[in-house]
């Protein structure tokens, strides 16, 4: 009973469930934002009215997702004071330095500009009003890599210093927090995911409506920009990827040996990359797997001879450095959430190519299992960022700021279990709800499909636009 009260289990139980809920809202904020705003220049510069249907029809389900967002949002700025107001107390000074310009510039910038295109549409000059929807785009990247910059700092802790009279960290330079590699090098490993998980949205909208020949004139070009839109952002986010893993190696490599399950430090042909293994019980012993040669070496270091640090070598080193104490994460959890990243990432790429082979020049594939692949296929892209980023937290473990402050000593002493059980089962409720009215405030969205294209003043020639449908 003591276990399943424990106030740290809880707290890292509730911060992970909330965490995890509001950032299903993140990627479509972020993706649907800039390609609103595409879909609104590429009428803005051709008038073609399908453009326009799809601006509205996209902005709908964008402003819905990003009023969810914005509610589960609220919540994660409260826990670092009820259940971790250890952690606030030590690196409050730095951490909170990010967030504060994520607050008061970028979501200041997002929610101002949101507002005047959701309400300008027939009281702004047309270039004028398309230029607040490039703003709220902005906003939303911006108010990302200010997030990334906090976070960063967890991962690789650096302008700072420590008051030893207050017992905690301060910001030294907010320049070289705010450019710490490791944000650097997520930012845009994490933007072009985003734009994976927007494309897939868009294929699986896209295919219900040509699946039932509905709106054949504006789902047919929405189809073809959602394939090749998650084509491009899977071959960039690959890529960024590969630069994130150089700069994990460098900062944080116990992460990388426990996304292998390395234990053993192994150079060369032995630095193999497994796609799939099976282990003892304790996860120490291999007893089966299917291994690339050199590439794990490759993925670490850029070469084929470079030296990766297994587990037990990183272990002791630690337990040098930092006193006794078991600095391994939990293995199976960051091993398989890494592999779970790339196959179901890779496999919302290759759904994309296939359908763009099949309905090339064109074509209307007959077969409704095509149709049902496409729009089945959506969760795939937000399962896979769902589970990078469990596997770029847990992957941290058992530090919450690495090498500075474990996560036992983070949580907040005078909460007690029981309290933090009643605020995570009222939590997971209030979610549960939200869920539910998240789903089908989309799903009418998403099926009822865009409305017809509104017709020009008979007697000004200008369009009108019905601003009671956002």
């Amino acid at each position: 009973m003591n276990e399943l009260l424990d106030p740290l289990l809880l707290s890292r139980w509730q911060f992970g469930l909330t965490t995890i809920y509001h950032f299903l809202f993140v990627p479509l904020t972020i993706g649907l934002a800039l390609t609103v705003a595409i879909f609104q220049t590429a009428w803005y510069r051709t008038v073609k009215p399908h453009y326009l249907q799809l601006t509205r029809f996209f902005g709908k389900i964008f402003l819905i997702n990003f009023a969810m967002g914005v509610v589960t949002g609220i919540v994660q700025e409260f826990q670092f004071g009820m259940n971790w107001s250890d952690y606030s107390r030590f690196v409050g000074d730095v951490f909170g330095a990010p967030l504060a310009f994520e607050g008061l510039l970028a979501f200041f910038l997002e929610a101002t500009f949101i507002g005047l295109w959701i309400f300008g549409w027939d009281k702004l000059p047309k270039g004028l009003h398309l230029a607040t929807i490039w703003v709220t785009a902005v906003g939303s990247i911006l108010s990302a890599y200010f997030i990334l910059a906090a976070n960063a700092f967890m991962q690789n802790p650096i302008a700072y210093e420590i008051n030893p009279e207050k017992g905690r960290a301060e910001l030294t330079d907010i320049w070289e927090l705010l450019t710490n590699p490791v944000a650097l090098a997520a930012f845009p490993h994490t933007i072009f995911a985003c734009f994976m998980v927007t494309a897939g949205l868009i294929i699986s909208v896209a295919a219900y409506h040509l699946a039932r020949n509905q709106h054949l004139d504006t789902m047919r070009p929405a189809l073809k920009f959602g394939l090749w839109m998650m084509v491009g952002a899977g071959i960039l986010t690959t890529l960024a990827g590969d630069q994130l893993s150089l700069v994990m190696v460098e900062t944080q490599p116990m992460k990388m040996a426990a996304a292998e399950a390395t234990y053993n430090t192994v150079t060369g042909a032995d630095a193999s990359f497994s796609i799939f293994t099976l282990g003892t019980p304790d996860g120490v012993h291999e007893l089966f797997s299917i291994r690339i040669p050199y590439l794990l070496s490759f993925l670490s270091t850029h070469t084929f001879d470079g030296t990766v640090e297994g587990i037990n070598d990183l272990q002791a080193q630690y337990t040098q450095l930092y006193g006794p104490g078991d600095y391994t994460p939990i293995i199976w959890v960051t091993y398989w959430s890494f592999r779970w990243m790339i196959g179901l990432g890779l496999l919302h790429v290759f759904v994309a190519v296939v359908g763009l082979w099949i309905t090339r020049k064109g074509r209307h594939p007959k077969n409704k299992w095509i149709w049902k692949a496409a729009i089945w296929s959506f969760p795939l892209s937000l399962l896979a960022m769902t589970v990078g980023w469990t596997f770029t937290e847990m992957g941290r473990q058992p530090w919450l700021v690495f090498s500075l402050l474990k996560t036992e000593d983070g949580v907040s002493p005078n909460v007690s279990g029981l309290e933090v059980l009643i605020s995570l089962v009222a939590f997971t409720l209030i979610y549960g709800t939200l869920a539910v009215v998240e789903f089908r405030l989309v799903k009418r969205a998403a099926q009822k499909g865009p409305d017809d294209a509104p017709r020009p003043d008979p007697v000004t020639g200008d369009i009108r636009h019905d601003v009671t449908v956002y």
